[in-house]
């Protein structure tokens, strides 16, 4: 199913993705995105009976274990009316890759299919999927830069969505930085098998940081915050990349006329 011809996820609750990454290190943003949808009206449930998308074993090549994981997703999501995850990296897998693990399979590839034509990574969700871009945020005066995470921007197309966001946080300046949609060389399981790359891959993406003049690098997977908040913080600098969605939700705590 092409993504023009996805059901409208309005008025429908919304079952949370949280992710792997998330879930081990970063359960604050998963907090920050039941934060955000609850702000605009919308239920969340969470199926506790989730685990992994299965993208490190497609990545690698073991397509039966990735199989293995996926039927996992889809039972555990398949009474969700709508799938939001705060990952393009993961949403990419469960809308593109899905149908084709399980391209021979005529039961599990329908599963596949409604999967994929569900799920929505959270900005995508609010301005593509609800219509909305200013939720009435607020925070201190903030300069910040942009880091386009592959999977998002070149499986979803997400680019603007999270500015349009971001845009109408009160106090948030946006300044775009060079280079905010090169690679930062993480790419999952390719920063073990080609370490030398990716590290000089990492590399040029600080070197971009240090051009800007920001307070924060705003991202939309935690992938690519891991990886380069690690190398920010082995050389000794203060700035650091965080999810846009903790940003959204920092906003809506702050007490309305400060």
């Amino acid at each position: 199913m092409t993504d023009d011809l996805r059901p409208s996820p309005r008025y429908k609750p919304a079952s949370l993705f949280v992710t792997c990454m998330i879930d081990a290190l970063y359960p604050s943003t998963g907090v920050s995105v039941v934060e955000v949808l609850d702000h605009v009206g919308v239920a969340v449930d969470f199926p506790m009976s989730q685990t992994c998308c299965g993208q490190p074993a497609y990545n690698t090549g073991f397509w039966e274990d990735a199989r293995a994981v996926a039927k996992q997703f889809l039972r555990a999501f398949a009474d969700a009316q709508v799938i939001v995850t705060p990952s393009g990296s993961c949403a990419a897998m469960v809308r593109h890759e899905y149908p084709q693990l399980f391209a021979d399979d005529p039961v599990w590839r329908n599963k596949a299919n409604w999967a994929a034509s569900i799920t929505w990574e959270v900005t995508e969700y609010l301005v593509d999927g609800l219509g909305m871009t200013d939720l009435g945020a607020k925070v201190p005066p903030t300069r910040i830069a942009f880091h386009d995470a592959c999977h998002g921007l070149r499986g979803l197309g997400l680019k603007t969505q999270a500015r349009q966001l971001v845009s109408h946080i009160e106090g948030v300046s946006i300044h775009e930085m060079t280079g905010s949609e090169q690679c930062c060389g993480f790419g999952g399981t390719f920063s073990v098998k080609m370490a030398p790359i990716s590290s000089a891959m990492l590399q040029e993406k600080i070197q971009a940081i240090d051009s800007v003049d920001v307070d924060v690098v705003l991202t939309g997977d935690c992938s690519c915050m891991t990886h380069i908040n690690g190398g920010l913080s082995r050389q000794g600098k203060s700035i650091r990349t965080m999810h846009v969605i903790d940003l959204l939700a920092q906003g809506l705590r702050t007490p309305q006329g400060t």
